[in-house]
């Protein structure tokens, strides 16, 4: 991942390697408190982020209907276990070992701590780099990363999509699509050598799902009823204080995702860092979320709360590119712009019939590639055109990739339920529950 102080994820290995091979570099005192500051680092932004898939799932139950609530739940924690498993099996080394000699060897395991394996692809450990840590933390907080890419599809491909072609689609994101392009720019690729900029991760990780869940959108069409004679027609979700939970999860879920991508915690510079990027995490957020509120009461007369929700979302978003060098005042004013975004983005996906059951597209897509153009206002060593030409360059892979595995599974296995279990809701279709049995038609008065 970018990191201000650190120029490539390989420097970073190779300074884990000479302390696990050097022991004189290990006995040093300062040495080991960087090495402990900086895993603890690590863990502790990977179990936030880690709690950030709750927060998915909170959402997305809240704002899908009653009947597709535990499908909902289902999907989030199967979507949560594959990508684990795909980053473990072959998403790491595609991303950060080289993509092109991972391929000779298909599904090869990658065992956290191996000094041999890190040494064998192509890592060198110069001693120049003070920033190093338990090799496991970083692979635990990658790891989680691309469950929240996952996460994104989720929502917005909702209520319609079956099950194992959901997770089918999964496996070739969080194994493939994801790593190959986040190789670009934290796997020191040809994005990172042109200046292209994204701290966190705004197009990396969630323009990334955005575009996976807009082309999957299209392809599946939009949910039965939901568009008719040129008119949208409301769909309420299940459970508004479900949905706000979940924002709220999702918010804590962000200081983890966007702190610990400093990458370092073992000098003052660094605390600092993290301080400060968990204050303009945090105004963005709140940005976002008044100026969604502001929007809705001047467009609709009325204040909306799923908006709101979304607005919170979009300002994260928004400033997940660069949390690190804007003001508190710039963050918050970055915010603001993504919930605005997020205002308009909504009714002009549904003018298109694009059906996006829980706003992701415009929180995720619209939002990340504002973020990540935004750079340069707060950034002066990052200009626009690197930042342009990453987002169109993961844009179009993304998009043409996505459109292949998503047709793929169209034409062999299918990728919708009947327009009958579509009706009766996933829940009982897919699954043969309910997530609320006792308001269900099924319930029976004792």
């Amino acid at each position: 991942m970018l990191n201000k102080n650190i120029t490539t994820k390989g420097a970073l290995l190779g300074a884990c390697v000479l302390l696990v091979s050097n022991p004189a570099m290990a006995a040093s005192p300062a040495t080991d408190s960087s090495v402990i500051f900086n895993t603890l680092l690590f863990l502790i932004g990977g179990f936030l982020v880690m709690w950030m898939a709750a927060g998915f799932a909170m959402l997305e139950a809240g704002l899908v209907r009653s009947k597709n609530v535990a499908d909902i739940c289902l999907k989030n924690i199967s979507l949560y276990a594959v990508a684990c498993l795909m980053w473990m099996l072959m998403g790491y080394n595609v991303m950060y070992m080289d993509v092109g000699s991972y391929f000779g060897t298909f599904f090869s395991l990658w065992s956290p701590g191996d000094a041999d394996l890190l040494a064998s692809a192509g890592v060198t450990a110069t001693g120049s780099d003070p920033a190093a840590y338990a090799s496991g933390s970083d692979f635990f907080f990658q790891m989680v990363f691309v469950a929240t890419t996952a996460s994104i599809v989720s929502g917005t491909v909702a209520e319609r999509i079956k099950l194992i072609p959901f997770l089918l689609f999964t496996v070739v994101l969080a194994g493939v699509i994801y790593p190959i392009q986040g190789s670009w720019e934290w796997g020191a690729g040809w994005l990172d050598q042109m200046g292209f900029s994204d701290f966190a991760g705004s197009t990396l990780v969630h323009s990334t799902g955005g575009w996976a869940a807009l082309v999957g959108a299209i392809i599946l069409g939009p949910r039965a009823g939901r568009y008719i004679d040129g008119k949208v027609r409301p769909m309420p979700g299940s459970s508004m204080p479900l949905a706000t939970l979940g924002t709220f999860i999702l918010w804590l879920g962000w200081f983890g995702f966007n702190g610990a991508s400093q990458l370092a915690l073992g000098t003052i510079s660094d605390a600092v860092s993290v301080s400060n990027i968990f204050v303009n995490t945090n105004m963005a957020a709140a940005g976002g979320a008044i100026a969604a509120f502001i929007a809705t009461q001047l467009v609709y007369k009325k204040v909306d709360l799923s908006m709101v929700l979304n607005g919170a979302l979009a300002g994260l978003v928004s400033i997940t590119a660069e949390p690190l060098t804007p003001l508190p005042i710039s963050a918050t004013l970055i915010g603001a712009v993504g919930g605005v975004l997020v205002v308009f983005a909504v009714p002009f996906f549904d003018k298109l019939k694009i059906d996006d059951v829980v706003g992701a597209i415009s929180v995720h897509l619209v939002c990340g590639i504002w973020g990540t153009l935004a750079v340069p206002i707060t950034n002066g060593d990052v200009s626009l055109l690197p930042q342009l030409t990453g987002v169109v360059a993961i844009g179009a892979f993304v998009s043409i990739s996505s459109a292949i595995v998503w047709y793929a599974l169209k034409l062999t296995i299918g990728i919708r339920l009947t327009p009958e279990d579509e009706a009766r809701g996933a829940d009982i279709s897919e699954l043969g529950m309910e997530a609320y049995p006792e308001f269900g038609k099924g319930s029976q008065k004792f």
